[in-house]
């Protein structure tokens, strides 16, 4: 019997020459790059009204089916607890950077000397986790609230989160983002990582997510440190964060043909190249305003397309080559 561990075993799969050619053929719309079925750069009198429901049913069947899978690290969402730490340090970077952006007044001089270690900058912050799977992010140790339109995926990240008393501020619901939407909570940070690509309406989902980001400066409890700095300097709204992959041909090989097809690290079927998002357009989406008389999130933009570093950034994971995943970071305006 081999002792080879099953991560090392699946990596030494040999397709054939033959095997890989066949899977690497391109979709025949793929050079017309195709958009998802609801664009994220369509004018706002163009899109679907936000009514329009974002939850694909079949998605959700099928991560319900894979649910147990979750915490398997070497198993179907091995890239996803590879790629976990990139984004909870991108999340608290962006956070850091953004509070100490604000003004060298005497007052914010004398605050900094309360600014917490990198790994406690969330820490007195409301997150919510849009469609949290598992919840692999979920775990970072925020007051986060974690829901997810798969009831299967929420009874496994409940059940996880349970052995660990580390983690007794997480709460897991099953709910869409739609259904929070209509409920007075809002949150200083909004994150949702690898869902947009599943959604059946990308520009209402991120409506729904925007809509949950807390305007201004939120109210905190003055008898922390933590939170005495937060609310000092926490101007002038909530964050958003995303995950996703861009549609480009070699996203196309290294995640349907190869992660799918060829070395099956992902269930066949998981992704539709159509849906995936291309990184300009959230940026696109958040240069026209989100309801009619308010102020873009994304002023303006630069070289490339790419938005000013204080309102937005995006940036590939660096372990993954060529930027066929990405992050996005927007921030809510003051006056929206």
């Amino acid at each position: 019997m081999s002792s080879e561990s099953p991560c090392i075993a699946r990596s030494r799969q040999n397709p054939s020459i033959t095997t890989l050619l066949r899977a690497s053929s391109l979709p025949n719309s793929f050079h017309t790059s195709p958009r998802p079925r609801y664009p994220l750069d369509a004018h706002p009198e163009q899109q679907q009204p936000t009514s329009t429901s974002t939850v694909n049913d079949a998605e959700i069947a099928h991560f319900s089916r894979l649910s147990a899978l979750w915490w398997d690290e070497c198993g179907e969402f091995s890239l996803l607890h590879k790629m976990n730490a990139h984004r909870i340090r991108f999340i608290r970077e962006k956070v850091l950077e953004v509070l100490r952006a604000a003004d060298h007044d005497e007052s914010s001089i004398a605050m900094r000397a309360l600014e917490p270690e990198p790994s406690r900058v969330l820490e007195g912050l409301d997150v919510l986790d849009v469609g949290c799977g598992g919840g692999i992010l979920s775990e970072a140790r925020a007051n986060t609230l974690a829901i997810d339109a798969s009831g299967e995926n929420i009874c496994v990240a409940s059940r996880h989160a349970s052995a660990d008393p580390g983690l007794a501020m997480l709460t897991f619901r099953h709910a869409s983002a739609k259904v929070l939407v209509q409920e007075p909570k809002r949150f200083d940070i909004v994150c949702s990582m690898e869902v947009i690509e599943h959604v059946d309406n990308p520009a209402a989902f991120l409506r729904s997510c925007a809509e949950l980001v807390k305007v201004g400066n939120a109210h905190y409890n003055p008898s922390s440190s933590l939170t005495l700095f937060h609310s000092h300097f926490f101007q002038p709204g909530g964050h958003l964060f995303l995950s996703t992959i861009a549609r480009t041909p070699l996203s196309y090989l290294l995640t349907i043909v190869a992660a799918e097809k060829v070395f099956r690290l992902i269930e066949p079927g998981t992704h539709t190249f159509s849906k995936i998002i291309n990184p300009e357009e959230p940026v696109g989406f958040f240069t026209k305003p989100l309801e009619q008389g308010a102020c873009p999130w994304i002023s303006r933009t630069y070289a490339y397309g790419l938005p000013t570093r204080v309102e937005a950034e995006l940036r590939g994971l660096a372990y993954v080559p060529w930027r066929a995943n990405y992050l996005f970071w927007v921030r809510r305006p003051k006056d929206t």
